[in-house]
């Protein structure tokens, strides 16, 4: 009975207590729920203690049993500056690493590693500083245009300026078919196609509902969406490209997860080996220029022309069932749960 007791003490020390934080007060609160119902399914109960934390719309953290939305706010959670430690309930919990899987707004901006930060606890994903700079759209483009990678022509407009007209933008991107995004949101949110001057009005209010910077660029026709897995810190490796074949006009949010979406996922790509490399090179570059830690999910456009375009990067990419990141990892050999277990390994040594 001893060297039973003894064995599960050692198991239990050798556990690493992993912190899943999902939900979040952005409009992909639902992706991040339905990710990480997935995440925490592939993650190894035996080498992790897993605690669950869901930050409700209303921005409550709060400990649940199983990941699901937080409605009752109970037992809201007690962060502990200094202390490295969240209490709930009269529970504390002192987390090895934190695992975020949020999106948007206060989720993939930066706040969760800031928190962590202050709390002097590791936390897998993106650093600081690269959330900061990929969640922001047009800072992107311009350290990407510093490094002389390809992007698309594009203009700001912010909602206390003067708003350039549709022909004056139109003009400046060399393209009568433009996208208006937010520019700081993730899964196509507030994204529209504009092709004419009685559609560009209406994409800019939708764009500005969710934020008060957005860009306008140049669409790009035909094109083919392709994506790329990068994971690690100062040595970053990329998979090769996987394959977006949107169901709709482009690949908006309905089109990503919704249950009648025809969207397809081709991986490989289909495309020649010379393009396949040119392209996980652009990602590792764009990675780099961006100071990319820990993952990144890279999206280009690839014309029918053969050019190349890098469309966005995404710090904490999506783990849902159709997601391309952890897909394109699986074909590489490395399955879910392993690709968990990088990261998270990642964390704790940087």
């Amino acid at each position: 009975m001893l060297s039973i007791i003894r064995l599960a003490i050692i198991k239990s020390m050798n556990q690493k207590t992993v912190l899943l934080l999902f939900g979040g007060e952005s409009p992909e609160h639902d992706v991040s729920l339905s990710s990480a119902k997935n995440v925490f399914k592939a993650l190894n109960k035996k080498s992790y203690q897993i605690e669950l934390v869901c930050i409700s719309k209303e921005g409550v953290w709060q400990q649940v049993d199983s990941v699901r939305e937080a409605t009752q706010y109970d037992s809201p959670i007690v962060v502990k500056l200094g202390e490295r430690k969240f209490s709930a309930n009269g529970k504390e919990i002192t987390p090895d690493v934190i695992l975020p899987i949020l999106h948007g707004e206060n989720g993939e901006d930066g706040a969760p590693q800031a928190l962590a930060k202050l709390l002097h606890i590791p936390i897998a994903g993106p650093s600081l500083i690269s959330a900061v700079i990929a969640m922001d759209k047009d800072i992107t483009k311009k350290l990407l245009t510093i490094a002389e990678l390809p992007v698309v022509d594009w203009v700001v407009v912010r909602q206390s300026f003067h708003l350039p007209s549709y022909k004056a933008i139109s003009e400046h991107v060399k393209s009568q078919k433009l996208f208006v995004k937010p520019a700081r949101t993730g899964s196509s949110v507030g994204v529209s196609k504009v092709h004419d001057e009685s559609e560009f009005k209406a994409a800019i209010n939708t764009a500005f509902s969710y934020d008060n910077k957005v860009i306008v660029e140049a669409a790009i026709e035909e094109a083919r969406e392709l994506e790329v897995a990068v994971i690690g810190n100062d040595k970053p490796q990329a998979t090769l490209p996987g394959e977006i074949i949107p169901g709709e006009e482009f690949y908006s949010y309905d089109d990503k997860y919704s249950d009648t979406s025809e969207a397809l996922v081709r991986i490989p790509a289909d495309i020649s080996k010379e393009v396949a490399e040119e392209i996980r090179q652009l990602a590792l570059n764009s990675y780099k220029a961006t100071e990319g830690w820990g993952m990144a999910r890279i999206d280009f456009f690839l014309t029918k022309t053969g050019e190349i375009y890098i469309n966005e990067i995404n710090t904490i990419p999506g783990f849902t069932n159709i997601s391309m990141y952890p897909k394109l990892w699986d074909h590489e050999g490395l399955n879910y749960s392993a690709l968990l277990d990088k990261l998270i390994d990642y964390a704790l040594v940087s």
